[in-house]
């Protein structure tokens, strides 16, 4: 008990508590501030990783943009190939149809024409012009008792603004260097898909040869008939000659009527033979074609 109540025991306990106190807080602290240090380490890896995943997001969108704008340049190039592989195949067929056709604009201007129509028209270059300066007053041929003939100008511009379609029809067509020549047109409209107009297609035939060969035919028949006439009358001559000299007993009308008959017949060999001529002609112009 004495020991207990000793003054200097009493400090030295108290000086060992407080020493203890004091290495417990120091433990405390230094644990508080390891801690401290180590979240403060931690933020900036923390930081850098939500960083690096917008980061990550952002560079696999633009791959992704980048592999659809490929994707999409490669489709564009694809339709542009079959694009110029269509006008290519098109333009080859038209360049080697022997009809001539003609496209115009929905604003009535040339926009193609093949080697045949510019050969037909005797244009060189149509492109850009209108069916008023190509056809300018290019009548339509109008069968007998039919209606009042157009021009191919107004058959263009029918078809292309009202749609009705210009039938085949026939037309002196005068060349700019001119040539006159026999045409045969047909008008079209072209639809779009929407229902408007693209334009209005002509076809162009050149049947010069053939009216021409019709008109020798026509020529030929009239021929023949007046052909047929003459040697009726011709023979109708002869005959009643014949018949004269058949009754007839005076020498000088004898002789008279055989030499009427020797002209007649002469006569009537020429005409054979010129009818003869100008047929075989006529034949070998039509085989020179």
């Amino acid at each position: 008990m004495r020991q207990l109540t000793n003054p200097i025991l009493l400090k030295m306990v108290l000086v060992l508590f407080a020493s203890g106190f004091a290495f417990l807080m120091a433990v405390l602290i230094m644990r508080r501030i390891r801690k401290s240090l180590g979240e403060d380490a931690s933020l900036p890896e923390t930081a850098a990783s939500a960083n690096q995943l917008p980061l990550h997001t952002y560079h696999a969108v633009i791959q992704q943009l980048k592999q659809q704008k490929h994707e999409l340049l490669a489709m564009q190039q694809e339709e542009h190939r079959r694009a110029k592989t269509s006008e290519s195949i098109s333009a080859s067929v038209l360049s080697n149809l022997s009809s001539g056709v003609l496209f115009f604009g929905s604003n009535g201007l040339v926009r193609q024409a093949n080697q045949a129509a510019k050969n037909i028209l005797g244009i060189a270059c149509p492109t850009g012009m209108d069916a008023e300066a190509i056809f300018r007053d290019t009548l339509v041929e109008s069968s007998p008792g039919g209606p009042a003939p157009q021009t191919l100008v107004t058959g263009v511009k029918v078809a292309l603004t009202q749609g009705t379609t210009l039938k085949p029809s026939q037309a002196e067509y005068l060349t700019p260097g001119g040539e006159r020549r026999v045409i045969e047109v047909t008008a079209s409209r072209v639809p779009a898909a929407d229902g408007s107009a693209l334009g209005v297609a002509c076809l162009i035939n050149d049947q010069t040869m053939i009216a021409a060969i019709r008109r020798q035919v026509d020529l030929d028949g009239e021929i023949s008939a007046e052909m047929a006439l003459a040697l009726r009358n011709s023979l109708v001559t002869i005959s009643g000659y014949a018949q004269q000299l058949a009754q007839n007993r005076d020498p000088d009308l004898a002789r008279q009527l055989a030499s009427d008959i020797a002209a007649e017949a002469k006569h009537l060999d020429h005409t054979i033979g010129g009818f003869l001529a100008e047929n075989k002609k006529a034949k070998t112009s039509s085989a020179s074609y």
